[in-house]
């Protein structure tokens, strides 16, 4: 888990290229979701969390986004695991 705020914007590119960072999440609200997703993008860079795995999300507390990860937010939501 790394913070937007506490990474150079050129390491921050290069782990994203090399797939070390692949998902994007929300600090504040808890949620994850894809790097591309136009609500991730809208959030505030010091709420801004990077994640290597969906695992890694899950194991810090954080549910899928409901817009880019829909399926995974309806398990989330429903119970199911993920």
């Amino acid at each position: 888990m790394i913070k937007h705020n506490e990474i150079n914007a050129v390491i921050l590119r290069s782990k994203i290229r090399k797939k070390e960072i692949i998902l994007a999440g929300n600090g504040k609200l808890k949620i994850y979701g894809s790097l591309s997703c136009q609500s991730g993008k809208r959030m505030h860079k010091q709420n801004r969390i990077f994640f290597e795995s969906e695992n890694s999300a899950g194991k810090n507390g954080y549910r899928p986004c409901g817009h880019c990860m829909k399926e995974k937010y309806k398990n989330w939501k429903d119970g199911s695991v993920l």
